[in-house]
């Protein structure tokens, strides 16, 4: 859009639309830098998907992880990220993460509102330079404040929380709002931060090919905002928007993603694409199994520690420890659990009575599921096959095979348990703790489908984390972190907190650039 209209409602120096890591690591380097910094929030809340989040962050080669005594190093993760992506994404944007990911720890940390800790949580895959107890650092917990905060009294509540309809439980923030607030605290200190929520991006302005700022809408009126360094799209994706999901994924709906309602519909997207943006990765995600509930959506599901998965013929398709992106593109390419015609079914026995044997973002209740027809029981494997409407000798063969296995301690189909990340949630007995039998009645069958914690495609970008246009040139004044672009990762997680991580290496590269300095100034 050109900008017609010398009237402007607002300016700055840099304008960050969305607020999650990226976006609020961005905001708060570019505030840190002496910038007038403004963040535009669409929804009511700060912190997107990332306050949903257990915030792990995939950095080699950084502070924290030396004071936990984890010897990583920038070389070492390269290594592994290489291994794992390959191709799949420019050399050079991989470089640019890997290499300003120590740095982008360090400048943060220099805020004392801002501190990380290690945790163990194993590398993805097998590859060389794998951690296998893991690399990831975390937020450390913030204590609720005393009185109110504006902002942090707005950061987003938990999944489940705002999924049930209930509040948040007392006490310190955690995780990805933990992540949330002390970000939105560090930028506040700077003094050169502001904030807007409800105030959704609706196109960008340009002069003669520069992007000077955006047009935003709140409360029913127009904003022009001016933004004399640069504008850093870091708002999400478009796992919100039924439409782009149809068009760019051939996926239906939108209702299976753990990214907040109402959010990531992909407007930043289309207003870079309509300001000449070149795009890539539209069809990838980072893909989950998820848990269907009775209203339609689904909650991220992962650190199985029983049962097994069944495809709608009764049978196994993948190692069901396998991490949650992997196991997504198993049941992609097994076309099961991909529309609510074609379920995965994950079957376990009564030694776990009414809890579900692995990790739920969103706790299920099992009498609202069971009228729901997402949970269903049977006095036998038979009446149980009968119930979701698989072939009965093919469930029973299935089940006889793993409890095989089980006893046997090795999965000769799909080798569950024979590695680090299987075995990190495994809490069965005997020589494969990822085995567990299913024979004890009553037996359960609860409906699993393919969800998303976000898509992972749109806006190239270069190593400054400038969108680029078609033709690979830059688009001036034009900068995107996080799901707004085609990530670094190609269509691969390597590990725990690649998404975040790199989304804020990319914002801070961002902040830096516009300030016209260099990372690690």
């Amino acid at each position: 859009m050109a900008n017609t209209d010398e009237t402007w409602d607002q300016e700055c120096d840099v304008l960050v639309v969305g607020s999650g890591g990226g976006a609020l690591t961005g905001a708060y380097g570019a505030a840190a830098r002496g910038l007038d910094t403004l963040v535009i929030e669409k929804t009511g809340y700060f912190g997107g998907t990332t306050a949903y989040a257990g915030a792990g962050l995939w950095l080699p080669g950084n502070q924290a992880q030396t004071r936990g005594g984890l010897d990583d190093s920038v070389d070492l993760g390269r290594t592994y990220f290489r291994a794992v992506v390959g191709e799949a994404s420019p050399h050079e944007l991989q470089d640019a993460y890997l290499d300003h990911a120590g740095e982008t720890v360090a400048f943060l940390e220099d805020n004392p509102h801002l501190r990380f800790e290690y945790r163990p949580f194993p590398d993805y895959y097998a590859a060389p330079g794998r951690f296998e107890a893991g690399r990831a650092v975390f937020p450390v917990d913030l204590p609720a404040p005393e009185s109110p905060h504006a902002l942090l009294d707005a950061v987003r509540p938990p999944a489940w929380a705002e999924r049930l309809g209930l509040p948040p439980t007392e006490g310190p923030l955690t995780d990805g709002r933990a992540l949330i607030g002390r970000l939105l605290l560090a930028m506040e200190s700077t003094g050169n931060g502001r904030t807007l929520l409800h105030t959704a991006l609706r196109q960008l302005i340009t002069e003669d090919g520069c992007v000077v700022g955006a047009e935003a809408g709140q409360d029913g009126r127009t904003l022009r905002i001016r933004a004399r360094r640069g504008v850093l799209l870091a708002a999400g994706g478009f796992e919100g928007n039924a439409e782009l999901r149809r068009d760019w994924q051939g996926l239906p709906g939108a209702d299976w993603t753990m990214g907040p309602q109402g959010a990531n519909t992909g407007q930043a997207l289309v207003a870079a694409v309509e300001a000449g943006a070149a795009t890539g990765l539209l069809d990838q995600s980072w893909w989950c199994p998820s848990l269907r509930f009775p209203d339609g959506t689904a909650a991220f599901t992962l650190g199985l520690h029983g049962g097994i998965f069944v495809d709608g013929t009764g049978r196994r398709f993948a190692n069901e420890s396998l991490p949650y992106d992997r196991m997504g593109r198993q049941m992609l390419a097994a076309k099961a659990g991909t529309t609510s015609d074609n379920p995965v079914w994950w079957i376990f026995d009564g030694r776990f009575g009414d809890e579900l044997p692995g990790i739920t973002v969103v706790p299920a209740d099992r009498k609202a599921f069971t009228e729901a027809g997402l949970w269903r029981t049977a006095a036998t494997l038979d009446g149980l096959a009968q119930r979701i409407g698989v072939d009965t000798e093919a469930l029973r063969t299935t089940v006889r095979t793993f409890n095989g296995y089980a006893a046997d301690g090795t999965d000769a189909d799909f080798h569950r348990g024979e590695d680090a990340y299987d075995r990190f949630f495994a809490q069965g007995e005997g020589a494969n703790p990822c085995l567990v039998p299913i024979e004890e009645g009553p037996f359960h069958a609860v409906q699993i489908v393919l969800g998303d914690l976000g898509t992972k495609g749109g806006v190239r970008t270069d190593a400054q984390a400038r969108v680029l246009r078609e033709d690979g040139s830059p688009i001036p004044g034009l900068y995107a972190a996080g799901n707004t672009t085609a990530s670094v990762a190609g269509p691969t997680y390597p590990g725990p907190g690649v998404p975040i991580g790199s989304a804020m290496v990319f914002g801070h590269i961002a902040a830096s650039d516009m300030a016209g300095q260099s990372t690690g100034a």
